[in-house]
């Protein structure tokens, strides 16, 4: 893994054996340190008497392994370059936060590169493997996790979340994956031999899916390649995905929460 991406902070199973693994990254700032513990201890329910406890995260999947990875150290564009842990740099996220997208380049593609390796080695460490992994994140955290969980190519996962995030090159994505994008450039008329990743089997002609295509597109701008770019490669089609976003969030807008449920080309499978 890259060695400026600090060891995460992993909290063992409650109770044996181990059942499920969840990898949670945090915001813009902060660190698996210290956002572990404080999600972790967060009460999410009322006390239970016959326990003595407070519902907690812990305590409501006590056969789960957690693990907290810790951002890189990375020049922060607005904050007039001051270093910060970040998964990616980015500008202000003002609706419709596309200004300056160019800056989340590098940072994403360190990121998903990174995040990739640590969802493989948890897979192999974990009883049931891949269908017993969850991921997702908080704010920042939320937007890599979704960037990662859209250039997956190992099997789907079996859960993914989102806390106060938002998706990195939607509006972009969704331009990708219109209707109209795919007309205009959904067929080849040429009997030329061009290697197209997306031709169809029967017939002279391609035909481009709107996920397919808007994923392509991804790779490519964030320099992400890929060992293919086909239909069989849209893991994330096939992973349940949960996206909250509260309504008294003072750091991010509910719009982007709003946005990526409506995406429109059919990218994630929300729950």
């Amino acid at each position: 893994m890259t060695s400026s991406y600090p060891s995460p902070l992993v909290v063992e199973p409650l109770s044996m054996p181990n059942k499920q693994t969840f990898i949670l990254l945090h915001g813009r700032g902060s660190s698996g340190e210290k956002f572990g513990p404080a999600l972790l201890g967060t009460p999410i329910g009322s006390f239970e008497p016959l326990t003595g406890k407070t519902a907690s995260l812990a305590n409501a999947f006590p056969h789960a392994r957690f693990v907290f990875p810790t951002a890189a150290r990375r020049w922060a564009t607005i904050y007039r370059r001051a270093y910060t842990n970040q998964w990616f740099d980015n500008w202000k996220l003002d609706p419709p936060a596309t200004d300056r997208e160019e800056l989340q380049i590098p940072g994403l593609c360190e990121t998903v590169s990174y995040l990739h390796d640590l969802l493989r080695a948890e897979i192999a460490l974990v009883p049931g493997g891949v269908s017993s992994i969850v991921f997702g994140g908080l704010s920042q955290g939320c937007a890599a996790s979704l960037i990662a969980l859209l250039l997956w190519e190992g099997e789907p996962i079996g859960a993914a979340l989102g806390m106060c995030g938002w998706l990195p090159f939607r509006m972009r994505l969704d331009e990708q994956a219109s209707e109209e994008q795919v007309q205009n450039t959904g067929t080849v008329n040429s009997d030329e031999d061009i290697f197209d990743p997306f031709e169809a089997d029967a017939g002279n002609e391609a035909v481009l899916d709107p996920s397919l295509r808007a994923i392509c597109w991804l790779r490519d701008e964030i320099d992400c390649p890929a060992a293919s770019c086909d239909a069989t490669s849209l893991a994330c089609q096939n992973i349940p995905l949960f996206l909250g976003h509260g309504v008294e969030d003072d750091r991010g807008q509910t719009q982007f929460g709003k946005n990526m449920r409506d995406l429109g080309i059919g990218i994630l499978k929300k729950c």
